[in-house]
């Protein structure tokens, strides 16, 4: 009698998000709420659910709300909550030069 086992192996890529240490808080560009925070995020990849070796790593800004995020530029952070910045674009003049290309 001969068995056949067929065993399922479960593998990908993950990002993990972990947040940079005690900041201000800071305004979302998209849905204007003072949840913007500064954070690493880790491809890892997985083996069953286990997370075994890291892929690549940036930082970025993160909104814990709508999840935005977008890449640290040098020259370019959201506002911090409660401050209002004078700009070129009127009052909030934060666009990152990503939407300015």
């Amino acid at each position: 009698m001969d068995f056949f086992f067929c065993i399922p192996i479960m593998f990908g890529c993950t990002t993990k998000i972990k947040p940079d240490g005690d900041q201000p808080a800071r305004v979302c560009p998209r849905c204007h709420n003072a949840s913007v925070i500064s954070a690493n995020s880790r491809n890892w990849f997985e083996l069953c659910f286990v997370p075994l070796v890291p892929m690549s790593s940036k930082h970025i800004w993160m909104c814990s709300i709508c999840q935005w995020n977008v890449p640290l530029q040098q020259g370019w952070e959201p506002p911090v909550a409660g401050f209002q910045q004078q700009g070129p674009q009127g009052v909030h003049g934060y666009q990152p030069t990503y939407l300015n290309q």
